[in-house]
């Protein structure tokens, strides 16, 4: 081992200054320690972490069920291609089959690679459109301030320029309506259209919900025009809103469902549910993983569907974020000079700043309390699953102080 005074440093900031790829505007913060609501930094600050690892840690940090599952799990097996089957993804389609409906479960490691997955489905659908023939039928429709991951194709179906800048050409096939506006989608759909895609609200966009008639009315012009209704849940989904996908609130179903983020409850893990009509289109070797699904994966994604029954979370999220989110309204009224409004759904909030949000955010941080930016001035909140009605009153309680510093 090369321990020469080069390679030795006495920090994790002088690490990444050295070493880390700069493709992320980090926090000057080394976490070294989570327990449920909370996390630490090296210096023993304590946090009440409302960004739950963007939306991943669905049910705090280390939660004994979980962490037990996953030592477990990997003390027996970790990995095993899809070449052969596991017990683990076998039950884990099983239950998210319950939640989804009638269908058919590809699993994969991210959000991104979900949606990747859920783009292929529509170039499927598209050339069974167009009679088996490719490239006459595969016209995505997505909506602008959509963020669907930064692969190619979930670039492609991200509008955002801070995504796309530099690495364009993107891959074609995309368009962009508005959301919440129908006749926009509508007039976007043409004989080469395969698929409508868009997350049932919006997180990385400005924290924008679909409104259920919109939904409503997708779900027709779907079935008016043989196209797949393909709904990003990445952030959204497994429990967020109050309901285990937020598009159950629009009283819909979806052809296919992307998730991940909370999924694993901080393991790697994505999956897209696809309903029975389209679930023959993907056949051996039309799409593939090496670590999707594997049974360490799986292990931590059943414990969290475990915890969510068990611990009856759906009901507190929706018990739970009435309250928090009437008095995160009234901050829009007591310091109109930096609030222009709240809107979101369940423990996925943000709050329109009349400014940059960065500065708030440090002040939130500085308080005890991380928060997340979003486009349009927005400051996300994303707390765990678990967050009780005192630790929601409590990050009110930090973003009033903030505030009140500032006016």
């Amino acid at each position: 081992m090369d321990d020469s005074p080069a390679l030795i440093r006495t920090s994790a900031a002088e690490l990444y200054d050295a070493y880390v790829l700069k493709n992320y505007a980090r926090a000057s913060l080394t976490l070294v320690r989570g327990s449920g609501v909370h996390v630490w930094d090296d210096q023993g600050n304590r946090y009440l972490d409302f960004t739950s690892g963007v939306a991943v840690s669905a049910l705090g940090h280390c939660h004994p069920h979980w962490v037990e599952a996953v030592r477990q799990q990997a003390g027996e097996l970790i990995h095993a291609s899809n070449l052969f089957r596991n017990s683990n993804q076998a039950e884990l389609a099983r239950r998210l089959v319950g939640y989804s409906g009638s269908g058919r479960v590809f699993f994969c490691n991210s959000g991104a690679e979900a949606n990747e997955a859920l783009i292929k489905l529509a170039r499927l659908h598209g050339m069974g459109k167009a009679g088996g023939e490719e490239g006459k039928c595969y016209k995505v429709v997505c909506a602008n301030q959509a963020f669907h991951g930064r692969t190619f194709g979930g670039m492609s179906a991200t509008p955002q320029e801070k995504i796309q800048h530099g690495f364009r050409p993107m891959t074609p096939g995309f368009v962009f309506g508005e959301l919440n506006n129908l006749a926009s989608f509508e007039t976007l759909v043409d004989d080469g259209t395969a698929a409508i895609l868009v997350e049932t609200i919006q997180g990385e966009g400005g924290v924008h919900p679909c409104t259920a008639e919109f939904l409503a009315g997708l779900r027709r012009l779907c079935d008016r025009k043989n196209l797949l209704l393909l709904l990003d849940e990445v952030q959204c989904g497994v429990g967020r809103t109050g309901r285990f996908y937020a598009f159950e609130h629009a009283g819909i179903r979806p052809d296919a469902i992307g998730m991940a983020k909370g999924l694993g409850g901080g393991f790697p893990i994505g999956a897209m549910w696809v309903g029975e009509r389209s679930a023959e289109l993907f056949q051996p070797g039309s799409h593939g993983t090496t670590f999707g699904g594997t049974p360490l994966a799986c292990a931590a994604a059943l414990a969290v569907l475990d915890v969510i029954e068990k611990e009856k979370l759906l009901a507190h999220v929706t018990a739970a974020a009435g309250p928090w989110f009437e008095s995160l309204k009234r901050l829009a009224v007591d310091f109109p000079a930096h609030v222009r409004g709240v809107r979101g759904r369940g423990f996925l909030v943000g709050i329109e700043m009349a400014g940059e949000p960065a500065a708030y955010i440090s002040a939130l941080r500085e308080r005890g309390l991380l928060a997340l930016a979003a486009s349009g001035n927005v400051v996300r909140l994303l707390p765990p699953l678990i967050a009780s009605s005192a630790d929601l009153a409590m990050s009110v309680e930090i973003v009033r102080s903030a505030f009140s510093a500032r006016t």
